[in-house]
Formats: structure tokens, sequence, C-alpha cells
């Protein structure tokens, strides 16, 4: 029996699948999917697939790919994604279809914990402060008894804790071989498990790490993979592009000043004044910063000339020099060390990377190229490629044993056209074979949409209350239940505020906003509503919440959207595009803003409806949509729902699900 045939009789109605779980249907768009990955397995071609939500793509490729029998790469979006690939789809899969296959799962050195780290943290006399000894005590105590030493294990870890940095390595603290630690790393054991797994199963930042260096493990894993599949692929080219290019910040400086300082006092007092080297990099990494002035968190400086647009050309001149004058008195001194321990050999390796990116930041960009200045809590100097297009055809195409293997792609938004080409042409990838796939929902019933045509203009300053005191408005008729999606963090802030405001001493609905909390307790929190004995919820998010965000039932049935997601005309990354579509005799509008703007829309409308129960209404507050000619093709990119023409209707629908409810089925 081929593989196309051991497929279809797994989807079967009466097939192994139906053994997986009790609300398992046979979805033909799940079937279609999991053929043509089947087909592109066994052709050894790529293959890219927009797979809408409710098609179930997870067992689409895994099926086929498990059956195959071949040794297999899965790559996904995030950390999350992976434990749940991990830990609960490839499980069930692998008991259910009778598969003998080994699988592994690795994720990033920084996920992991590093015991020389630990015990260096211990000793440190710079980590001192009470909450931090707190978790560092819980970190030791966890650390006797892990066999994998993945901190996703640790139980009340939170993500953001100061302690994690202390603990884990990065590629530039590393001492590889020659640390004391070396045959317990939890890291390299991470990587050996994959290297003799069947199945294994990454995040797409670990591929372009990768790409970009070389030191993931990648380079001997892949060569010996036939099919490489990649779930969320939409992410793909912006993971690359951060990869591809090269940065220096502000923190990475901080960070190798403070190592230098605490090692050398520890293992070379006396042989170097520590505390002048190390100060002398700080210092030149905050003037730095004070030459960029007082500039807003989160704005993106161009950088198409010697200085950063706006500066004074002195004072960053002077910086950059200062700098680099301290990295270069920071690698001879630790060269002379060298010989004392390993720690002194990758602190001079990372001195001298850094200054070398200094010194490459200090010359023109390279040509294909955007170069800006990130201004945040640190400041970040970022050269980047325009897409991985070139990358991915120089590097994983031209593989020698790259025409054997079968290449994957699927996410649940990939474009708005029938080649896909907001995907594929960044990607690399106008060549490989596509499929769309519609979603098995039943839109027209189970969703309505509704544009506001009365709102101030996005652009108006009156805009952003409005939406916050419309969005209070319907929320208070639902009785919570309700996410707000914002285009910007300033939106963000003036939308949470003003719902707090509106519910504060209201009693049974709750205000979340992003930032309070770590996004995956908001999430459970969210999911959570009124069930057991809590309150409804209204969310009001922005950025990573308008994809991946899983919310069925009742506890979401109004998304509000606050504008037309367009990206930033002001952002280097977009102006370069902009540019580079125009040069080719392309609209930047018509090729680029629509596209942007339309994969996005889908992004965030799909978080209303996941499974075949759900009901609700999806609220965009921008009259554009409505009235200007290149709205057609934006609401082309949503579902078919029903249409409301007034609010009216709007609150009738809101009155109809307060009173009818749902119940929704648990995900397959």
């Amino acid at each position: 029996m081929n593989l196309a045939s051991q497929v279809l009789a797994a989807f079967a109605p009466e097939g192994v699948l139906s053994r997986t779980t009790e609300h398992f249907v046979p979805r033909s768009g799940q079937t279609e999917m999991a053929l043509a990955v089947a087909q592109a397995i066994e052709g050894a071609y790529p293959l890219v697939v927009e797979a809408s939500t409710g098609v179930g793509k997870t067992f689409s490729y895994l099926v086929p790919a498990l059956l195959s029998g071949e040794r297999v790469l899965l790559s996904t979006a995030t950390k999350a994604l992976q434990d749940q690939l991990f830990g609960r789809d490839l499980p069930t899969l692998v008991k259910v279809l009778g598969i003998p296959v080994s699988t592994a799962l690795l994720k990033g050195r920084s996920s992991y914990l590093c015991l020389h780290r630990m015990e260096m943290a211990r000793h440190d006399v710079s980590f001192s402060e009470r909450t931090s000894l707190g978790a560092l005590a819980k970190v030791e105590k966890w650390a006797q008894g892990t066999a994998t030493g993945d901190l996703a294990e640790l139980p009340g870890l939170d993500e953001r804790s100061p302690v994690i940095p202390w603990v884990t390595s990065t590629r530039e603290n590393c001492l590889g071989s020659q640390c004391p630690q070396f045959r317990g790393c939890h890291v390299n054991q991470a990587r050996r498990e994959a290297l003799a797994a069947d199945v294994v199963v990454i995040n797409h930042h670990l591929f372009f790490a990768d790409l970009a260096v070389r030191e993931s493990g990648m380079a001997e894993l892949l060569p010996s993979v036939r099919i490489a599949i990649f779930d969320e692929a939409h992410q793909l080219n912006e993971t690359g592009v951060q990869f591809l290019g090269k940065n220096l910040s502000t923190g990475q400086l901080l960070d190798v000043s403070r190592d230098m300082l605490a090692t050398g006092l520890q293992l070379a007092r006396g042989l170097a004044d520590w505390q002048a080297l190390s100060g002398a990099t700080e210092h030149a990494a905050r003037d730095l910063r004070l030459s960029v002035g007082k500039a807003y968190p989160g704005t993106k400086l161009r950088w198409n000339d010697a200085v950063p647009e706006g500066l004074n050309a002195g004072e960053w001149s002077t910086a950059m020099v200062a700098l680099g004058t301290s990295l270069q008195a920071a690698c001879e001194a630790l060269e002379s060390v060298t010989e004392i321990a390993p720690d002194f050999v990758r602190l001079h390796e990372r001195a001298l990377e850094l200054a070398e990116r200094a010194q490459a930041f200090s010359a023109p960009p390279e040509p294909g190229g955007v170069r800006w200045l990130d201004v945040g809590t640190q400041l970040r100097l970022v050269e980047s490629p325009l897409d991985i297009a070139k990358a991915i055809q120089e590097r994983v195409f031209t593989d020698d044993q790259a025409a054997a293997k079968s290449w994957i792609f699927t996410s649940a938004t990939l474009g708005d056209d029938e080649r896909l080409s907001w995907f594929t042409e960044p990607c690399g990838l106008t060549q490989a074979t596509v499929l769309r796939i519609g979603s098995p929902f039943d839109y027209a019933r189970q969703a309505a949409f509704y544009v506001p045509r009365n709102f101030p203009k996005p652009g108006d300053p009156a805009h952003t209350g409005a939406v916050a005191a419309a969005a209070a408005n319907w929320a208070r008729r639902l009785g919570g239940r309700t996410m707000v999606l914002t285009t910007t963090l300033r939106a963000l802030r003036a939308i949470g505020d003003a719902l707090q405001a509106a519910f504060d001493g209201v009693s049974d609905i709750e205000v979340l906003v992003q930032g309070a909390m770590p996004k995956r307790m908001l999430i459970e929190r969210f999911r959570q509503g009124d069930s057991g004995g809590g309150r409804a919820c209204v969310l009001v998010a922005s950025a990573s919440f308008w994809e991946g965000i899983d919310v069925p039932g009742e506890a979401l049935q109004l998304v509000i959207i606050d504008k037309l997601p367009f990206p930033p005309p002001n952002d280097p990354m977009v102006e370069a595009k902009s540019r580079a579509l125009e040069s080719d005799g392309k609209s930047a509008f018509n090729d680029y803003f629509l596209p942007e703007a339309a994969v996005a829309l889908k992004q965030g409308a799909g978080r209303l409806i996941r499974r075949e129960t759900d009901q609700g209404v999806l609220v965009i507050c921008d009259s554009r949509l409505a009235i200007m000619g290149y709205g057609k093709r934006l609401l082309r990119a949503l579902p078919a729902m029903q249409r409301l023409a007034s609010e009216d209707e709007l609150n009738e629908r809101l009155d109809l699900l307060t009173r009818s409810g749902t119940t929704a089925s648990p995900p397959i």
C-alpha cells in the first residue's frame, strides 16, 4: 500500500484516527491536505499549504509524515507550540498509528538550565536581589531532579523572571567543551537526543540561528532529515531576517562588561584592572545611548548615511570611537589571561566579536539591505536583509541533499492571492506547489461582521477614544467575552486605561490588558471567563495577540479591531521594501501595504471562530473598509460572515448571543 492509500485509510470515517478522540470528524479539507503532503513526500518537492482555521492541519501533516517511515524535522513558531506538538499531538498519533518511532524536543540554549552559570550566579557578588535569590534557590532545588533541564518544566517560574539570564547560557557566553559541567550539559544532551531521534521538534528561531551562525546543532541534524515541515510558516520571513542580518545592542555590551568584571575578580584578580576595563565598556555603551537623546521607546531611526537621522554626528561618532577603544582594550586584557580558564577564552571571543560588529556599523551598510537604530529599553543597531529568499535559495535549497527532501510549509494565513505570493516571494518559494484549503466552519451562520460608518477617521485624535467608548458599550451589552485588538501600543494603553476606568467597580466584568501579566497567564484567565465562579473578561491586546490565540466557546464572542493593520509607513524596513518595489516598477501600496494588511486582518479575525459550535461578531472600527475602493480586496480576505448594516443590528446580534449561549467542542 503506497503512502497516499495509507493516508486515505487513516482519515476514513472508520479509520484509525477515529480512535484518537471521540470528537474526531472526517473533514474533506483535512484529508485533501494530508494527501497533498503525502504526494510531496513521495515526490520530494516543496509544498506550500494555506489551511484555514478548523481544517486540522496538524494531523494533516503529522499523519503522512509518520506513516512515511522517514526521518522528520518539525519546526513551529514558538516554544509553547513546540511543547504542544511534542507533549500532546505527537504522542497521540504515535500511539494510535502504532508506529515505533523515537521523538525529541530541541529548543535554543536559553531554554535550558546551564549548570555552570547557575553555580557562578551563587558566588557572584552582584547577584544579591532578594527575590532573585529566592528564585535561584528554587532553580537549584529543581536542578537536582530534572532530567532535561528544560526551564518550561519548572513550576511557577515566570518567563520574565530576572533569574533566567543568570542560569542559562547564550552562544556568546557558553564555554563549550571547555566547560567544567560539559559532561552533564543539558543543551548537549538535548542535541544528542535530537541526532538520534526519528522525529525532532524545533522552532523557527533555532532553524535560522543555525543558518546564520551554524551553532544550534542543526548543521549535523538537517542533512539526515528526509522531511522538513514548517508549521505557522507565515512567521518564517520575519524570523529569518532577524537572524540573517547583524545587530549590536547596549544590552550585549553591558552583559559582556558584567561578565568580564565578575570572572576577572573571581579567577584573575590583580592581573588586570577589571573594574576599569568593565567600567569603560559600560560607560561607552551608556554614552552611545545618551547620544540618541530622549527618543520615545519603540522609535526606529532611519540610518541611510554615516549617522542615524536626527542625531548629532559629532556625539554619535565620538561614542562609537570610544566604544571601539574600550572593546579593543578588553580584548587585549582578556587575551593575556586565556590560559587561566576557559571562561576567559569565551569572553575574549565575545569581546572580539562585539568589536568587529562595532567596526562594521562604523562603515557604510551593505547593498540590498536596510540599517536602522532601534530605541527601546536598550539601544539596538540593526542591519537586515529585506527578505530571506536569497538565504533560502543559497543555504537551504542548494544543500547537497535538498533535492531528496520534502519541504512542507503551512499556516492558516499565507496571503490573499492564489499563488500566496505574500509568503512565497519573500521566502524564495515561487516554484513550490501551492494549495489553499478553506475553513469547514459555516461563517455565514456562525459569525457576523460590522463596520461602523460614523466613527472618526483613523488618523483623527478622537478615534481611539471612540473605539474605547464603543467597546465599553458593546462589551457591557454582551457581558464581557470581548477581545479588543489594537494596531499600536499607544492605542493599547489608551483603550486599556479607558476600559479599566469604565468597568471599575463592575463586579461581573474584569478588564485584562496586555503587559499586566505574562501572556500565558492572560490567555488562561481569559479562557476561563466566568466559568468556575470567575468573572467574564474583556482583553485589550496588540502585536502577538493577533495570532496563535485559541479561545473557543463562550469566553470570546466579540472581537473588535481598532483600525486596518497597515504596516507603519515610517518604519525603516517598510520604507526600504517600498523603495525596492517602486524601483522594480511595482506599486508599494498594492503589492506590499494591501497584502500585509489583508494577512494581518485575517489573523486578527481568526481569533473569533475556533470551533464548529462557536458564534460571534467581528467589528472593525475603520470606515475605510466600507468606503475606499481597496476595501473590497480586504473584505475578500475575511471569511464570508453575515454583514450587519447598522448598530441596531449589531446590538440585536449581541443580545441574541447573550440569550442563546454556545457550547464549544474540545480541540482535535
